[in-house]
């Protein structure tokens, strides 16, 4: 076998050849890469790269990985004998051989003509192109299938690409290509991907390779540091060295990428030039200047850092031994040490989050990251170490570890368990759920607030002159000469890298070298916690030099919710089995959904107010872009404390105003609402609150406008003096309580149970249940399709799923329908007919109130008598706000309503504590329960609400908005329950009930590209839809690039071009109808009215609305993609607003997450544009998923070109 060879950019006859890899390396780095060519070139020097000796070992195991599967092939196909048959291996030449390189193309091409089953080491070279592929593997039905050997155990990026390019030199050749490729791993196991998923991505980052090659070449010097046109990444060699060179404000610790740019536009580029920025000059007659995008607060903090840094430069200059120079800036911080004690110990979790397990069966996600070490020292300096090498190993060291914990604290209850970052407090609770062992055991750690994270005391307590704050960096301070080993492991990428080396080490049969690199992690992570140690010593002693007198946290955290052990879940999970079994049944799976939903609503609780806590105690900046979350910028008194009437609490209303995080939803509310924080000391006494962490108070919003101010009402805590103090944070509510739900989940859970221990089941050992069958995935016995997943039978669709209904026995059936294909028509309609003609008893619940009487609304509109439809009012609803087409009941009237109307049939609504509340409904009292909106509608909510019903109908889209959900589940119950039994596929799977396939609303140019993106292709417009007419505007989707850099959440310039859309489109003549029979047309100009403008950004709604309002358009609809879902427009225009992938808080699977492309882009009847940055499909995404969802956005962008 050939041995490999590293392929990088080379010069062949004047032309610039590239490979894969070259392609992986300017995703990362384009100025690195172009550095590699301008060496190529003879322009430069190539810039010397760190030895990796580990690499070129795994290297070398890899090649053994990819020898074992050739192996098999030759077994399974032996010699070529024919089409279909053999294994046709090629040699591979050296890239820089032409011969050796054109003997292989052509052998490649004999071997596909041919129609070998295997070519191994396929050769492909289209003049700038270079590769060789591991396998490629003829199909049943005579595509070729791409394979590559990868020695990771989980999919990586830069794998995919090689693959995407694979199959586009196959498909230049003219061979034909399989839908899918995959890598075959190296524990064995194998990660197959659409070709849609990565092909896009592929090809977009290889034109833009061949352009910068291209401009590269057209210039003569050697590429420029700051040359705008090319990203620089900041971390690689080549950026590391030009930073230094340059003194880029880069070196400046805490600076983002984003604020980079703001400052080069104000001149700012050096750290000297931002030192000097923070300093009045007499020009500015003592008045600091401000920089445009970037707050005063965190301008000053960046300047002070800057000057700190500079100090530390010049010490280093000068030959000090490296000590950064720091400040006490907040010496009341340190109140927050704990006394210390004997017992305390100093934990560093290791861990891998690319690395990912086969969920347990039945089709299950996979399961990603490992912590793979747990490791703490004692105060003498004894390490303990916790080893975990898969996911079931994870969790029995997550319960050796806390049982040696409970151990310890017996021994020594005033113990903390001290460590840096949050990552430690964050990956205890998610293991705990995720395994759903040591719940309780954690939240009484937490509760008891035995975590220290002594890094956000550091960050509130000291400035320090150094270009990180990670504890490596502050360990000059107070580590002495006991540095750390240079060699080996020394930081948590090395750490990962090695564990995945000595992993292969292992797998291969090397013992003795695996157990050598496992002993070098331990090593690296012992001296973390030893680090950790004297930092909390250290510290200790800055609070003796300042008078501070250190003492245990004592925050009430009361209101977190127990877990109590359970005998009812212990046996649902010993029918359950292993979670991480890859052979685990429906059954089994069914039996660890319903105990993962006796506890969700705990989860969900205790989630968000552990959440809640470290937004007391950490940084703004750490949860800034949390959902739900304002930082206040400004705060303004619209009426100052008072009281009215019988009031005996003073109160008064702020109106507020600042950054939202992406995703949010502030709306008006009941009275327990959202939090304000105040910066520590709190306005108010309160014994309970930690000395220097914020203190919260509940209000409720009064309003919200349409500038993004929002209007609260304080009230004056007990034992409080009025104070004038504004807040500096809106954060979210808590979750409401579980109510009658939990009671609901057990009792359903409980009759699991006893049926099964009674023998009260059917043949598959279960409970003739609506729920156990949708958990267990079993298809309606009749519904529409059947089992055979036949297309179900002719006819309109209501009177299909009408029969399907009626025929259900204790059994689920689903609708989904997509945008403007009539599902509340349809529902509507279905229950109008099982009421009139049945005598159906039916419940309607969703998500919101909202959804529930927009259906009602429509039973009524379809015929059915409005004394015969019922619903309470939501709670807080004033009496006469709103008069209701269906009858409105008493409060707590559903059960007389019920029995008024049980001769007759009635159909009622409410939410899933009112049906899962015995006092509202009896148990099994409903005919059906329709769930509306059921792709929002989480398991554990279905679970509750069917107890009132012996059938279940589910009306949604799981392609629309997701369903939200804070906590971490053992099982996926948070999970939407249409969502659940589509099982992964964008179109319902046709067993399971039936899929809309006409939308009414969209044009078909509009429906076509929306169908491609969430829809595999099978939504199509109904012909009416077609009938419509905008003159002078072409219909369907228009892509429309708007160039800016460094937006993050909003973007003038796109909101300019927002408004040119809207003048150019008003006043166009528009018909909703089709032509009379003389040909004419009914039409009306065009208003404000008939456009919508859709953004994911509170921000940029704002800037939006600003631009209309100062144009004179001010009537134009503008929000946020939860806002308007279930409306329309003739025109829908969406702005993304942010520059690039770099700039986009919250990840790009928040920008351009299919479901909110798809509702956005929905809204439109005639037309719709989709405004973005083109930087934003510049971007290489870390996971395979991240290139799925880019993919996806880079074939609906080109669909619009």
């Amino acid at each position: 076998m050939a041995t490999r060879e590293e392929v990088w950019v080379f010069l062949l006859d004047d032309v610039v050849v590239t490979s894969a890899s070259d392609l992986a390396t300017a995703s990362k780095c384009e100025f690195a890469f172009l550095r590699a060519l301008d060496a190529r070139l003879g322009r430069a020097d190539r810039v010397a790269q760190k030895a990796d000796a580990m690499l070129e070992r795994a290297g070398r195991l890899g090649d053994a990985h990819e020898e074992a599967v050739l192996e098999r092939y030759r077994a399974q196909f032996g010699a070529f004998a024919g089409v279909g048959t053999g294994v046709i291996e090629i040699d591979r030449p050296s890239a820089f051989d032409a011969v050796a390189r054109d003997a292989a193309l052509a052998a490649t091409a004999e071997a596909f003509a041919s129609g070998a089953a295997v070519v191994f080491q396929a050769a492909f070279f289209d003049g700038d192109f270079i590769g060789f592929a591991d396998f490629i593997v003829r199909q049943s039905d005579g595509r070729y299938l791409v394979q590559d050997t990868k020695l990771a155990r989980s999919a990586k990026v830069t794998a995919l690409l090689q693959l995407a390019a694979y199959v586009e030199q196959l498909e230049k050749i003219g061979v034909p290509v399989a839908d899918t490729v995959q890598l075959l791993l190296g524990d064995g196991s194998v990660s197959e991907h659409r070709v849609v998923d990565i092909l896009p991505v592929y090809r977009r980052r290889r034109a833009h390779l061949l352009r910068i090659i291209a401009e590269r070449r057209a210039d003569t010097g050697i590429v420029a540091w700051g040359d705008e046109r090319y990203a620089a990444c900041g971390q690689c060699e080549s950026c590391e060295a030009e930073i230094q060179a340059h003194r880029d404000v880069f070196l400046v610790a805490g600076l983002r990428g984003s604020q980079r740019l703001k400052l080069r536009a104000a001149g700012i580029r050096t750290i000297d030039e931002l030192a000097a920025f923070g300093e009045p000059s007499p020009a500015d007659d003592g008045v600091r200047r401000g920089i445009d995008g970037i707050g005063d607060a965190a301008l000053a903090g960046l300047c002070a850092q800057a000057r700190l840094q500079l100090q530390a430069m010049a010490a280093a200059g000068a030959g000090a031994q490296g000590v950064p120079p720091f400040e006490v800036v907040a010496a009341s911080a340190l109140e927050a040490l704990p006394v210390p004690d004997a017992g305390d110990i100093f934990f560093d979790f290791e861990g891998d989050p690319l690395y990912s397990e086969q969920g347990g069966g039945d089709g299950a996600p996979a399961r990603w990251g490992l912590d793979y070490l747990f490791g703490l020292i004692e105060p003498d300096h004894r390490f303990v170490a916790f080893w975990a090498h898969n996911h079931s190993e994870e969790r029995q060291a997550l319960i050796d570890f806390l049982a040696y914990v409970a151990e310890r604290r017996a021994a020594h209850p005033g113990m903390h368990i001290y460590h840096y970052a949050a990552y430690e407090r964050t990956h205890l609770l998610s293991l705990a759920a995720r395994h759903g062992v040591g719940e309780q055991e954690v939240d009484q750690l937490l509760r008891d607030n035995v975590l220290v994270d002594l890094y956000p005391i550091v960050r509130a307590a000291l400035r320090v002159g150094s270009r990180s704050y990670s504890i490596k960096k502050l360990e000059p301070l107070y580590m002495g000469d006991e540095e750390r080993d240079q060699a080996g492991v020394t930081n948590a990428a090395d750490s990962i890298t090695e564990y995945a080396t000595a992993m292969a080490l292992l797998d291969a049969g090397d013992a003795e070298a695996g157990a050598q690199k496992l002993d070098e992690i331990a090593s690296y992570n012992e001296y973390d916690c030893r680090s950790t140690l004297e930092l909390r010593d250290w510290l200790l002693g800055l609070a003796r030099e300042h008078g501070i007198t250190p003492a245990a946290a004592n925050a009430d955290r009361d209101a977190v919710i127990e877990l109590a052990p359970s005998p009812l879940r212990e046996a649902l999970l010993a029918r359950a089995g292993d979670p991480l079994d890859l052979a685990r049944g429906a059954d089994q799976t069914a039996a660890a959904f319903a105990a993962a939903a006796l506890d969700y609503h705990q989860r969900e609780q205790k989630s968000f107010w552990w959440e809640h806590f470290a937004r007391l105690e950490n940084p703004i900046a750490d949860w800034a872009d949390t959902r739900d979350v304002m930082v206040v910028e400004t705060a303004t008194v619209e009426r100052d404390w008072h009281r009215e009437g019988k009031q005996r609490v003073d109160r008064r209303w702020l109106r507020i105003r600042g950054a939202v995080a992406p995703g949010s939803s502030i709306k008006k509310g009941d009275q327990a609402g959202p939090f304000l924080l105040y910066d520590s000391p709190a306005p108010w006494p309160d014994e309970r609150a930690n000395p220097w962490a914020r203190a919260a108070k509940s209000v409720q919003v009064l309003d919200v406008d349409d500038d993004g101010g929002v209007l609260v009402l304080e009230t004056l805590p007990r034992d409080a003096e009025p104070y004038d103090r504004v807040p500096v944070a809106l954060t979210p509510s808590s979750p409401p309580p579980a109510g009658a739900q939990k009671d609901a989940i057990a009792g359903w859970a409980q009759g699991i149970v006893d049926a099964g221990r009674a023998g009260d089941t059917d043949s598959s050992g279960w409970p003739r249940d609506a729920v156990v069958d949708l958990l267990r995935r079993v298809a309606p016995r009749a519904a529409g399709a059947g089992h055979s997943g036949e297309k179900p039978a002719s006819g309109p669709a209501l009177e299909r799923v009408i029969a399907a209904t009626l025929a259900l026995d204790h059994q689920a059936l689903a609708v989904q329908g997509p945008p403007g294909t009539g599902k509340t028509y349809l529902g509507a309609h279905l229950i109008t007919e099982l009421v009139e003609k049945h005598g159906y008893k039916i419940g309607v619940v969703a998500q919101s109130h909202a959804v529930v009487e927009n259906l009602l609304e429509g039973v009524v509109r379809a015929g059915l008598d409005r004394a015969l439809v019922g619903k309470v009012p939501k709670s807080g609803t004033e009496p006469g706000a709103r008069v209701p087409g269906y009858t409105e009941l008493e409060k707590n009237g559903h059960l007389l309503f019920a029995l008024d109307h049980a001769a007759s049939g009635f159909v009622i609504g409410g939410t899933a504590w009112d049906f899962a509340n015995p006092a509202r409904f009896t148990r099994r009292s409903l005919d059906l329960l329709v769930i509306d909106e059921a792709g929002q509608f989480s398991l554990a909510s279905t679970i509750a609400a069917s107890v009132a019903a012996t059938n279940l109908l589910l009306l949604g889209d799981p392609q629309q908005l997701p369903q939200v959900s804070q906590g971490t589940h053992p099982e996926p119950v948070d999970q939407s329950a249409l969502g659940w039994v589509s099982a992964g596929h964008d179109v319902l799977p046709p067993a399971f009930g039936f899929f809309l396939a006409e939308s009414r609303r969209m044009h078909p140019a509009v429906t076509a590209p929306v169908s491609a993106l969430s829809y595999e292709g099978a939504l199509r417009a109904h012909p009416v839809a077609g009938e419509r007419l905008l003159d002078g505007i072409a219909p369907g989707l228009r892509s429309v690039p708007v160039a800016h850099s460094g937006n993050s959440t909003e973007s003038v310039e796109e909101a300019a071009a927002v408004v040119e859309l809207v003048r150019g489109a008003l006043g166009a003549a528009w018909s909703e109808a089709a032509p009379a029979a003389d040909g004419e047309r009914m039409s009306r100009p065009l208003e404000p009215r008939d456009v919508i403008v859709v953004t994911p950004y509170n921000a940029q709604l704002q800037v939006v609305h600003a631009a209309l309002v100062a144009a004179g358009l001010g009537d134009v609809r503008v929000g946020t993609v939860d806002k308007f879902q279930g409306q329309e427009a003739a025109i829908a225009i969406v702005s993304l607003a942010a520059s690039s992938a770099e700039d986009v808080p919250r990840g790009m699977g928040f920008l351009i997450m299919k479901n909110r492309l798809n509702v956005a882009i929905s809204r439109a009847k005639w037309a719709a544009y989709l405004l973005y940055s083109p930087e934003l499909i510049e971007y290489l995404p870390v996971t395979p998923s991240g290139l799925a969802e880019l993919s996806a956005f880079i074939n609906l962008v080109e669909a619009g070109e």
